[in-house]
């Protein structure tokens, strides 16, 4: 289902997901659930000037600001609305105070100069960029020599539920399909390697993080299943009123959530890849 970058797509671009205040704290509530898997390897010890790619509502911003002292961010978003909400967010934090920049702009032409950042960090942005490849050799201009990049990206077709949900996994197929024709791409993740390699970096390495939750783990089991049904639920308005679901299936996913939800024996399973690499 994937094509080559400069393909064209139907459709205009977009987010599937909506601007709206609760896709604001749901990016958030995300942020910090995922927050050890997507944070817990990350190289910037010694980054001192980090450029985060798509920063959006600043999610990721505080928990980099948090985890790592001594940083300092810039983050580039294309969406006034989001970075105002960023910044209100971003307000909120002390240790956050004087230690990030929020600037408007296009992550396909930064106005950035050479060699400006030590590090650049990118969660969840490529999968809704029509040419990422572009997006990465930006990145890897205005990066000095021997930065570090990391990029968080998801890979949708690993998604499955059970109790075999048909009505869910007919909507999600649905979900990935309206994101592809808005100029994304939900099956990025297996593609970073190779967008890394063509882009110019070097020491490139891709870790599958996958998540496989079952009575081992009821507690957590919940918790993601209900973080699982929100996203799904985030991007419904879209969808239904492109015409790319039925009520039917919209009304059978969500008896099929709250059925697995109070399954005893329910399972989840889902997997993205982060990728690290740095400029030559």
């Amino acid at each position: 289902m994937t094509a080559p970058d400069s393909t064209p797509r139907q459709g205009d671009p977009g987010y599937l997901h909506g601007f709206t205040d609760s896709e604001a704290d749901r990016l958030i509530r995300q942020a910090r659930f995922l927050e050890q898997r997507v944070h817990g390897q990350l190289p910037f010890q010694h980054c001192k000037d980090l450029l985060e790619v798509g920063c959006g509502v600043g999610a990721q911003s505080q928990i980099l600001l948090r985890r790592f002292p001594d940083l300092r961010v810039t983050g580039l978003d294309a969406s006034q609305e989001n970075l105002a909400t960023a910044q209100r967010n971003i307000e909120q934090h002390s240790w956050c105070k004087g230690r990030i920049d929020f600037i408007e702009g296009d992550a396909m032409a930064m106005d950035f100069p050479m060699d400006r950042f030590d590090g650049a960090y990118l969660c969840w942005v490529l999968e809704h960029i029509p040419d990422p490849a572009r997006v990465l050799s930006e990145v890897r201009r205005v990066l000095r020599p021997a930065s570090h990049v990391v990029v968080n990206e998801v890979q949708n077709g690993s998604f499955f539920l059970a109790p075999y949900s048909p009505s869910t996994l007919a909507y999600w197929a649905a979900f990935n399909d309206h994101q592809y024709e808005l100029g994304g791409d939900p099956f990025i993740g297996a593609r970073l390697g190779n967008l890394l390699l063509r882009s110019g970096y070097r020491d490139i390495v891709t870790d599958v993080i996958t998540v496989l939750l079952d009575n081992r783990w009821p507690g957590e089991r919940s918790e993601f299943i209900a973080y699982w049904a929100e996203l799904l639920l985030s991007g419904s308005e879209s969808l239904l009123q492109a015409g790319k679901v039925s009520e039917e299936t919209f009304e059978g996913m969500k008896s099929e959530l709250a059925a697995v939800a109070h399954d005893p024996d329910s399972v989840i399973f889902y997997s993205f890849v982060q990728a690290r690499a740095r400029v030559s």
